[in-house]
């Protein structure tokens, strides 16, 4: 399996990327800007695309290489990757990382640097990078990852090659849930339907049925709104849920980090730590870190949240448009109930309500008080 078979609904990405790859080396672009929107698998690209260029075997034999899977597992020496949980990046992470930029590659042809979600990076934190992006280290090669080129100032847009990934179709989530979960057609169908394209979630949809009982819960929550009591208490069950889905998934994401870093490095499960790898292994599964990475990653289980009461107006507006045959409805389960709100609330109600759920979002990304923010939302949404 080569590292682009897990690029879901990106064949003329990987096609382009792979080529790239396999080129001559002195025609290589050294800066590169991918983007597309949450779930497209921008992050993933990166790291294939690292992998292609540092594997011998440009990560498409039957058995990955052991620089392959260091690769993919933020484990090579050669390739840095910069990912945050913070609201944006910190100017002393950037500088770091262009000092290392500077460094020769110790065992691969090229130095990577990934940088996830540059747009959170602060334009005094950019204009550090903007010599470096230009006239990169001959041997280094810049990934950097951003929901869109509009994200990202033109100074950094001007001096790289623009990658632009697709919203992956429903059919071929579907079909990679079937492949690499085991799950059966109607739970892949379903889990990519109400995913909207965002492979993570719809993976995370397919094998967790808490996951998904909670968003069905939100779902009926917010169609049977009718008063402020009402919107006090979903709230307060929405922020319960988000805080155990965040700290079961941390827990979960540092135990499987932990047995990776033991399989790439070929350590046993009880075998000993090599001094050496220690401070890297215990950063893995540091107390702090998991607080902040609990904290960050409860905001994305409520952002997540977000999107699941947007695509409840979304249905509405479809359903009042028309528009049902031609898009269909996400939330296919509750027709019913959609259809009966799409008939209460006027074009203009639902568009309000759109809007209220994008102002959220907006306060959520300004850690504003979360429980007052979804308790003010819900009452907002009661259809009267």
């Amino acid at each position: 399996m080569s590292v682009w078979d897990e690029m879901v609904g990106q064949r003329q990405v990987a096609e382009r990327l792979k080529a790239v790859a396999e080129g001559d080396p002195r025609a290589i672009a050294q800066s590169w800007l991918i983007c597309g929107p949450p779930g497209s698998g921008r992050s993933n690209m990166a790291r294939a695309f690292a992998a292609a260029l540092e594997s011998p075997d440009h990560g498409l034999g039957d058995e990955p290489t052991k620089v392959t899977r260091q690769v993919l597992a933020g484990a090579h020496p050669d390739v840095n990757i910069l990912a945050t949980d913070k609201v944006t990046i910190g100017i002393d992470e950037v500088r770091a990382l262009v000092a290392q930029s500077e460094q020769m590659p110790t065992t691969a042809p090229w130095r990577i640097i990934i940088i996830e979600d540059v747009d959170r990076m602060l334009e005094r934190t950019t204009n550090v990078l903007l010599k470096e992006i230009e006239e990169p280290s001959p041997r280094t090669i810049w990934l950097l990852c951003a929901p869109s080129a509009q994200d990202v100032l033109p100074t950094i847009r001007s001096r790289t090659r623009i990658v632009n990934l697709a919203v992956p179709q429903a059919s071929d989530v579907a079909s990679y849930l079937r492949a690499t979960l085991g799950v059966d057609d109607n739970t892949a169908a379903r889990a990519a339907r109400l995913s909207e394209g965002h492979i993570g979630i719809a993976k995370l949809y397919a094998s967790d049925e808490q996951v998904m009982r909670d968003r069905d819960d939100l779902v009926v929550g917010v169609l049977d709104l009718r008063k402020t009591s009402q919107a006090v208490l979903l709230a307060a069950t929405l922020n319960d849920a988000a805080k155990r889905q965040a700290e079961a998934d941390v827990e979960a994401q540092a135990e499987r980090r932990c047995a990776e870093f033991r399989r790439v490095n070929g350590l046993g499960a009880d075998e000993t730590v090599p001094a050496k790898l220690r401070g890297a292994y215990n950063q893995l599964a540091k107390k702090d870190e998991l607080k902040r990475q609990t904290t960050r990653r409860t905001r994305d289980v409520l952002d997540r949240a977000l999107n699941t009461v947007a695509s409840i107006y979304r249905d509405v507006a479809v359903l009042q448009n028309g528009a049902e045959d031609e898009v269909g409805l996400v939330n296919v389960e509750n027709r019913s109930a959609i259809a009966a709100l799409s008939v209460k609330l006027t074009r203009q109600d639902t568009v309000r309500r759109l809007e209220s759920v994008s102002t959220a979002r907006r306060r959520l990304s300004g850690n504003g008080n979360i429980p007052l923010l979804f308790e003010a939302l819900f009452s907002e949404l009661i259809a009267y």
